[in-house]
């Protein structure tokens, strides 16, 4: 399989968490047919497009916790912040998995 093909599994899948939800990195390989594999979901999210309109922010690791540290011209997290806005509670940096994490 190419790396392209991997790669579309990949976005495909990220493009189901609904609005409010959440899934970790290794989840997201997993339902792309893509086990043990959850360093190639981060490298394929850190190398997407920025125009690319997928929900990249409902995505984070085994723990719950952010990943990315960008911030926004008023230095909020735009994880953090997009997560927010969804209703998505995050608390120093965490998500509550139990309650917040997708089941698909």
């Amino acid at each position: 399989m190419q790396s392209k093909e991997l790669a579309q599994y990949i976005l495909t899948v990220v493009s189901l968490i609904p609005v409010g939800k959440v899934a970790t990195y290794g989840q997201i390989a997993q339902l792309a047919g893509l086990p043990k594999h959850a360093r190639l979901v981060g490298y394929v999210l850190k190398h997407m497009d920025e125009d690319v309109d997928l929900p990249w922010h409902r995505v984070m690791n085994s723990q719950g916790k952010i990943s990315l540290n960008k911030l926004d011209e008023s230095a909020n997290n735009i994880q953090q912040q997009k997560l927010l806005e969804e209703g998505v509670v995050v608390i120093a940096g965490k998500v509550d998995l139990k309650k917040y994490q997708w089941k698909g």
